[in-house]
């Protein structure tokens, strides 16, 4: 079997996901971690500045932000609903 680290463990630190002191997105267990790298979760904003510290030091940062969809297929605010001047809502 191939050893590799927990998936469910700090990638700095090594504090376990369920732990005390864990950050969590909105708060909650059930959201996940609320910091993550491509390499794994973090967790807390010190690991994760810590993490960027490293990465950029080993000149592994991500080059570019990862492309977004296109949404040529609707028109802008098609499912939005919008106000006019007077403060009405069509």
């Amino acid at each position: 079997m191939l050893a590799r680290p927990d998936a469910y463990r700090c990638i700095e630190c090594g504090l376990p996901y369920r732990a005390t002191g864990f950050w969590h997105h909105g708060g909650q267990l059930e959201h996940g971690a609320a910091y993550w790298s491509d390499r794994g979760i973090l967790c807390s904003p010190q690991c994760s500045l810590a993490h960027h510290r490293k990465r950029a030091a080993e000149g592994t940062l991500q080059q570019s932000l990862r492309p977004t969809r296109s949404n040529s297929s609707r028109s802008a605010g098609a499912n939005f609903p919008t106000a006019s001047a007077s403060g009405n809502i069509s």
